[in-house]
């Protein structure tokens, strides 16, 4: 079995049309990494948006229990 390329520069080169190759190899790792990213971004915001809300409701439930306890009416 004979190798492909016989050299690194013949590699690169792709038999001439390297720079296209090259090109669309690191254009998709851009993508993905983007990708991988964003998402990471979109999962932190969203676990500090329900955080929030829990919190939230969990103030409205103790604020409803202390009026209750009181017997303020609502």
């Amino acid at each position: 079995m004979t190798p492909a390329f016989h050299s690194w520069a013949q590699f690169l080169a792709m038999g001439g049309y390297g720079f296209y190759v090259w090109l669309s190899v690191f254009v998709a790792l851009l993508v993905m990494l983007i990708l991988v990213g964003h998402s990471a971004y979109q999962r932190r915001q969203l676990l500090v948006m329900i955080a929030t809300k829990q919190d939230r409701e969990k103030r409205i439930m103790t604020a409803k229990r202390r009026k209750q306890s009181t017997g303020e009416k609502p």
